[in-house]
């Protein structure tokens, strides 16, 4: 049976999967955060850039990601209906203004 460390192909599939970092949003299931992702898009004609919003399920195993946190994830094989992504490290945690501003969302 082959570990769980990643190895350098592993690593090497990884650099390619696209990364999206966010805000998470709700933490109350086992194994599963919500993630709020903004980015920007131009509007096709009036060039006027916009401000567009996902909120995507990750998995995290180890439910280390709180309310609030600032996350990076990454896609992966689908795990359940929503669950397509997976926590890959939490950039910043929480502070009190950052929860209120997630509660928000």
């Amino acid at each position: 049976m082959e570990n769980a460390q990643t190895t350098p192909q592993t690593q090497e599939q990884e650099a390619h999967r696209p990364r999206r970092t966010g805000l998470v949003t709700s933490a109350s299931g086992n194994k599963t955060i919500r993630v709020l992702v903004e980015s920007q898009v131009q509007h096709p004609m009036y060039g006027k850039y916009l401000l567009r919003r996902t909120k995507l399920a990750a998995h995290d195993p180890a439910n280390e990601a709180k309310k609030g946190d600032t996350v990076e994830i990454i896609t992966c094989r689908r795990i359940s209906k929503m669950k397509s992504w997976r926590l890959v490290r939490v950039v910043k945690k929480a502070t009190i203004s950052s929860q209120a501003k997630a509660e928000r969302g």
